[in-house]
């Protein structure tokens, strides 16, 4: 890649910065500055060649390839020689190494700040590649994306309007009908969008499904016009015990109240069954309730638990229930070569999350929505004379924000696609089954370990492992919560391992998020290891473990 200029010539271009040189020739701002001053003296002089040079142009290119040389020597340095997630840096002493910065009095060097920003953030990171990272569903990235980055950021297309992205439009569009497609949507009706996440996904599915329920109800009264009807106040979202926080915060955010999501009990793996579900629409009809949308979930954030989505959806056809289902972290599976068949069912829904920044290792953000029916788009157009106005629209001239929430939009679609073009969808699938499979051989593992209560006897559906750590002798179940919270901020602070953390009936769990193909067995018997050595010095050194409400 062009990028690749050796350091020696790098460093020089970079510190031309601090001195206004310009890159080859003489500075075009002084010939800018005499044509300038003959139109008309009262013109603002022009940009110094520090300015100049600072910018992405044919004149700013010597300066552009030096920046990114220096800064992938900077990433590769740092990965080459980390032992360890993160540094166990304390929050006030980064707190006070930033406050430090005074951002009105600038470096006036690209290299000085970029070794600042060094100290500052690439070598305090939090590292998810790292083997011994287990907390979040956050994954090591593959390294076409990060091509991508450089070639997306650098062209900076917005992905609102065909006349700001043009070909950038029509390669997000390929993307979703493909993956559309692998769930098995009708191509003829399914499409997509990017968007920032799976929060916004969701918040996407919930917005149509109350809309749509609104048209129904009042049918003469739009809601975007005339706001949501009387019977609103009686809609529900159905959706499980276990489902993600952004359901909940969805339904605030759309006027029904947190009060709107009847969440159900699930069964011992954390899935929804089809009796409770029943159970919970009879309930609606007992009470005049509204149900408008069941929220199913393909890979729950805890315990990586797979609602029964085939049973689910025979459920809304017959009560003609709209189906969303959130695959934000399970949605890797249509690619997986051996476990595909753990998202049967899929191809039901109405609507559908997927966060390739999870289980395709994709870097942040890299997300989709899916609907059924392109027709649901209708919901979120709006028309602006100055964007898109409806005047205008010609056939198979795509203006993405048509059925986006936002307006501008990075081109984040090319990073899929040159991991598709490059390692392709099978390699990425086998990178998610490895996780897959590890975690299978963890959890037969730790059933064997006689100071390890795991969350649930069956086997993980994808990635995930809740267990707690309970030491012989103690027997206390608050003091025992509030152990493994303590051991989950001593390794945290010692930099050896990051794992999760969560409750799950009124118990606190450790977690381990599997979602690096590098990590090993090996690797979390040495945490485990861990584990048992900070729960000695904690039993040893702090008494009052027995005391006191658990922590939440």
């Amino acid at each position: 890649m062009a990028c690749h200029l050796p350091a020696d010539q790098a460093r020089p271009i970079l510190r031309r910065l601090t001195s206004g040189q310009a890159s080859d020739g003489p500075a075009p701002g002084n010939a800018l500055m005499k044509t300038n001053a003959c139109l008309d003296p009262d013109l603002p002089p022009p940009a110094p060649a520090l300015v100049a040079d600072a910018l992405l142009d044919r004149q700013g290119l010597d300066t552009y390839q030096a920046a990114l040389t220096a800064a992938i020597g900077m990433v590769t340095r740092q990965w080459s020689s980390l032992q360890a997630p993160c540094h166990g840096i304390s929050r006030p002493s980064l707190q006070a190494m930033i406050d430090r910065v005074d951002l009105d009095s600038p470096l006036g060097d690209l290299q000085a700040a970029m070794h600042e920003a060094g100290g500052l953030y690439l070598h305090e990171a939090m590292y998810f590649h790292h083997p011994h990272y287990l907390a979040h569903l956050n994954c090591p990235v593959l390294v076409a994306p990060l091509a991508a980055e450089v070639i997306l950021s650098a062209v900076n297309s917005s992905m609102d309007t065909w006349d700001q992205s043009l070909g950038a439009s029509l390669i997000e569009q390929k993307l979703m009908h493909w993956t559309a497609n692998r769930c098995g949507l009708p191509p003829a009706q399914a499409d997509g969008v990017m968007t920032s996440g799976g929060s916004q996904s969701n918040l996407m599915a919930m917005l149509l499904a109350r809309d749509m329920a609104a048209a129904r109800l009042e049918p003469r009264a739009p809601v975007r016009r005339h706001g949501l009807p009387e019977s609103f106040r009686r809609m529900r979202i159905l959706a499980a015990d276990t489902t993600h926080f952004s359901i909940h915060k969805a339904a605030a955010l759309l006027g029904l109240g947190e009060r709107a999501v009847i969440e159900i009990a699930t069964d011992d793996q954390g899935r929804l069954t089809p009796v409770a579900v029943e159970q919970a629409l009879a309930h609606c009809r007992e009470r005049a309730w509204i149900p408008i949308v069941l929220a199913a979930t393909a890979g729950t954030t805890d315990m990586g638990s797979i609602d029964p989505l085939p049973e689910l959806a025979d459920i809304c056809r017959r009560h003609a229930l709209r189906l969303h289902v959130d695959a934000a972290y399970g949605g890797g599976l249509l690619a997986s070569p051996h476990h595909r068949q753990r998202l049967a069912g899929i191809e039901a829904a109405d609507s559908i999350t997927i966060d390739y920044h999870k289980s395709w290792f994709q870097p942040v953000s890299c997300s989709a929505f899916l609907v059924r029916e392109r027709r649901d788009w209708e919901w979120l157009t709006w028309h602006a004379d100055y964007l898109n106005p409806a005047s205008q629209i010609r056939p198979g001239c795509p203006n993405l924000v048509d059925k986006s929430l936002q307006t501008t939009r990075r081109f984040d679609a090319f990073k899929l696609w040159l991991s598709l073009r490059g390692p392709g969808p099978e390699a990425i699938g086998q990178l998610f089954d490895q996780v897959i499979e590890l975690a299978g051989h963890c959890h037969q593992w730790l059933r064997q370990q006689d100071d390890i209560q795991l969350a649930t006897s069956q086997p993980p559906m994808l990635s995930t492992l809740l267990f707690r750590y309970c030491p012989a002798g103690m027997h206390d179940e608050a003091a025992i919560d509030r152990l493994n919270q303590r051991i989950r901020e001593a390794l945290l602070a010692s930099g050896e391992a990051v794992l999760g953390g969560t409750r799950r009936r009124r118990r606190h769990y450790l977690k381990f998020t599997l979602l690096n193909p590098r990590t090993t067995l090996a690797d979390l018997q040495q945490i485990l290891t861990l584990i048992r050595h900070h729960a000695g010095n904690l039993s040893t050194n702090d008494q009052p473990l027995a005391a006191g409400p658990p922590d939440a």
